[in-house]
């Protein structure tokens, strides 16, 4: 079976090989801290051998309340910010038809709240809800997270109502801490299926834990191949990996070289829309962890070709403190081929009989050439298709890279202490119990 490959050859006009060959001290540095956990953040490294963790005995749990729920419900909401439920959204959109709202099929449908503290979206929801079978996933380690917890409550609210209390325990699955929290206890109060997301697995590293797998399962994809593809990665990116052949180390290496060298910000591309919330995913993965202490890649994203025609011309001619990561998709899933057309009014019959694919290769191709001409470093990653595998290498690749990368910077890549600070501002504002001082002080400022 192939597997992912890298490619940094149209960065190399930019940074020389050798300049890159030189982080191999730094990154075995960092590889050691992170197996022998002597870096920041050592409590949180469960990701790091998690692939080859996971046992068939969680694996057949997972797969059994998957079904569960796939035989019950016609829609199952996944509760969750953040970690809890980007990782889950980016593998469900991979792999899904892209059509599939469309369509009636063998799966419940898959929606995702607790992310947002829109009313609006949060009535739209509950209406396309009202007198359906749904189930909830709801997945937060404290039980308390504002967004989450706000959605939970008005989900089951709806739940119970619609269906009693009795069977509405039955199709809420609760991913939460082990001990404690008030999920926890709701759930033992309640009698709710539960799973536990490992202390030692922060929220952006948690994909391959139940709280990316139970979704994806739900979702009807193959989640013993999405492993399968993880444990591969995660064994090519070993620490016994030459510096040479282990493509986290090199991509690293690669990212930090151009930092250093005054790329402030890295946008990830995709050409396949299927990909948008993979993106989504790294970018918080790689922000959240990189993003303090005044440091810090900016990640960013873009759609090609779509965003060719919005965004194209800052990234060709605009300040030139950006390079690109590609994701290209090797072989597609589907095949089209591009009809020929007697009157030729669009002039296009020079791509009759050619796959749709090879247009979207060329402008893939064409696009790299000019961005390096335009003086934008390019890196390229290509997995061979969009499959359950693939896409398990490519999160554990993005993972195993990030720890490092973080390391190199010198940060703690596992924590994001500066996700607290509107918490406390808006708890405040709401004049939550316990923030007195801190309202009176938000009102001095605001008067």
């Amino acid at each position: 079976m192939k597997n992912m490959q890298l490619s940094i050859d149209k960065a190399l006009d930019f940074v020389s090989k050798s300049d890159i060959d030189a982080y191999s001290k730094a990154v075995a540095q960092a590889s050691v801290a992170l197996e022998d956990g002597t870096g920041k953040g050592n409590d949180f490294l469960g990701w790091l051998h998690l692939p080859s963790s996971i046992t068939e005995e969680m694996i057949q749990d997972i797969e059994e309340t998957a079904r569960q729920l796939r035989s019950t419900c016609d829609a199952v909401v996944v509760a969750g910010i953040g970690g809890s439920y980007l990782g889950a959204k980016a593998v469900i959109e991979a792999l899904s038809d892209s059509f599939s709202w469309l369509k009636k099929g063998d799966s419940p449908v898959i929606l995702f709240a607790g992310n947002n503290i829109s009313e609006d979206y949060l009535a739209e929801l509950t209406e396309l809800l009202r007198n359906r079978r749904f189930g909830i996933i709801n997945i937060s380690k404290s039980g308390t997270t504002t967004e989450t917890a706000l959605t939970f409550r008005l989900l089951k609210t709806q739940l119970e109502q619609q269906e009693g209390k009795a069977e509405a325990s039955k199709r809420i699955v609760a991913i939460t801490d082990k001990a404690k929290g008030a999920l926890r206890q709701l759930s033992t109060q309640e009698g709710y299926k539960t799973f536990v997301i490992p202390d030692n697995v922060g929220g952006r590293f948690s994909v391959l834990t139940p709280v990316g797998l139970l979704p994806i399962a739900v979702a009807g994809f193959d989640i013993r191949q999405l492993i399968s593809g993880a444990v591969e990665m995660e064994k090519n990116c070993g620490k016994d990996i030459s510096f040479d052949q282990n493509l986290a180390a090199i991509y690293a290496a690669t990212r930090n070289e151009l930092y250093r060298r005054g790329k402030k910000i890295e946008i990830l591309v995709n050409f396949h829309p299927k990909l948008h919330y993979l993106a989504e995913w790294w970018k918080q993965l790689y922000g959240e962890s990189e993003g303090k202490e005044g440091k810090g890649i900016y990640p960013a994203s873009v759609d090609f070709t779509t965003d060719l025609h919005s965004m194209g011309q800052w990234i060709q001619e605009g300040e030139r403190i950006i390079f690109e990561t590609v994701i290209s998709v090797a072989t597609p899933e589907k095949k089209v081929i591009f009809p020929h057309d007697d009157e030729n009014l669009d002039g296009l019959n020079f791509l009759a009989g050619k796959r749709v694919d090879e247009v979207n290769k060329m402008a893939e191709l064409g696009t790299q050439l000019a961005h390096v001409d335009g003086g934008v470093p390019n890196l390229r990653i290509e997995i061979p298709s969009l499959n359950e595998f693939y896409i398990g290498e490519l999160i554990y690749f993005f993972e195993k890279a990030c720890g490092i990368s973080g390391y190199i910077l010198g940060v703690n890549p596992f924590d994001q202490p500066g996700v607290e600070a509107y918490k406390k501002n808006m708890f405040a504002l709401l004049e939550k119990p316990g923030y007195e001082k801190e309202t009176e002080a938000i009102k001095k400022r605001l008067s």
